[in-house]
């Protein structure tokens, strides 16, 4: 069966290099520097912890807005001439909510990267997609990405990868977990699942990834229609403007740790 979570740690990875679309690269987490953090540079952190200082180093390849097929271009090569000790592997969510796209056969496209990857380097973690039944804008797609989160976890089985469960992730079903977008964490949303990916690599982690979140004052109707106008807005209406004109988030953008650096 897939790997969820070791019960106890291998060597400590002397480097991570992290491929993937906006969920990888920290969209929905922004830095003081203004750029995104995310889960993975969280989770290189706590991977720099377990090392002599200076010694761990990280690369993260992913650029928001990337297909799978881009993803395998353009990442995964450049994943596997760093060799690492340690690669994440997130990539078809862009695919998977495109009108008509089919979860089969993104999957069997992943596998074949999943092949090329773990050939290569020291251990491939993937990642499956979120339950979406809580998020607005995502929950009619909950079928299709259970269908690829599904696939997912067989191909982890298949190539003995560790897999960072997202669908099982209670707390980042709570819409605090979620930027305005809604299609994106917030902060703590990307700071709940590198504790998750942290557990799963068998590091023990400072917090628990599922600590339930405060309640919340309930909502009236009114106050989620005014939120959803808002949404439709800001986020929803520039989204299918991008569509339209066939560009993309990821357009000009460039990886924001393409070499294995020290943090």
């Amino acid at each position: 069966m897939a790997d969820d979570s070791r019960s106890r740690a291998k060597e400590p990875f002397g480097s991570y290099a992290a491929i993937g679309d906006s969920f990888t690269e920290g969209v929905g987490d922004p830095g003081p520097d203004g750029r995104f953090v995310g889960w993975a540079d969280r989770l290189a952190v706590l991977l720099d912890d377990r090392l002599p200082e200076h010694t761990f180093r990280y690369a993260n390849l992913a650029v928001r807005g990337r297909l799978l097929d881009q993803i395998v271009a353009e990442q995964v090569p450049r994943a596997r001439e760093l060799a690492p000790d340690l690669v994440t592997f997130c990539a078809g969510g862009n695919d998977i909510i495109r009108p008509g796209s089919d979860p089969d056969a993104v999957a069997e496209r992943f596998e074949r990267a999943v092949a090329d990857l773990t050939a290569s380097v020291g251990t491939v973690m993937v990642t499956t997609g979120f339950d979406t039944r809580g998020v607005p804008v995502l929950r009619h797609l909950r079928g299709r990405i259970a269908t690829y989160t599904a696939h997912v976890r067989a191909i982890a089985d298949r190539y003995h990868c560790p897999v960072l469960d997202l669908w099982s992730l209670r707390s980042v079903q709570d819409r605090r977990a979620w930027d305005a977008d809604r299609l994106h964490l917030s902060p703590e949303g990307h700071t709940r699942v590198a504790l998750r990916a942290a557990q799963v690599l068998g590091l023990e982690v400072p917090a628990d990834p599922d600590q339930p979140w405060p309640p919340l004052p309930p909502r009236g109707s009114l106050e989620v229609r005014r939120d959803d106008i808002q949404w439709a807005r800001e986020h929803l209406a520039p989204w299918i403007g991008r569509r339209l004109r066939g560009e993309s988030s990821g357009d000009h953008v460039v990886p924001k740790r393409p070499d294995l650096l020290p943090l």
